[in-house]
């Protein structure tokens, strides 16, 4: 399974850390052992149907223990009926450089 999730927590930050309320809900993809690549717009996750959903509650969580009054999670995902693909790598391959 493939799932994007960019979060806006309101706010994003504070003036000495404009992104103190999103740096945490990326340290917990980074945490998760999944695979995952972080864009400028939001962060591409890859594994395990349950694993996925759990973490992208987390994610979403983890700005509201950050200190935002409130978040909007944008969420998309992607899944074959027999979950084996595509991966992130089939996917974005062909693009780099």
């Amino acid at each position: 399974m493939l799932a994007h999730i960019q979060v806006s927590p309101r706010p994003a930050g504070t003036a000495d850390q404009p992104y103190a309320h999103i740096d945490p809900a990326i340290a917990v993809i980074q945490q998760s052992g999944l695979v995952h690549e972080v864009g400028a717009m939001g962060t591409t996750v890859q594994g395990s149907p349950d694993d996925v959903w759990a973490l992208l509650r987390r994610v979403h969580e983890a700005t509201l223990a950050a200190g935002a009054r409130g978040v909007t999670s944008h969420i998309k995902v992607g899944q074959g009926a027999d979950d084996t693909g595509p991966t992130i790598e089939d996917l974005v391959a062909k693009f780099r450089a």
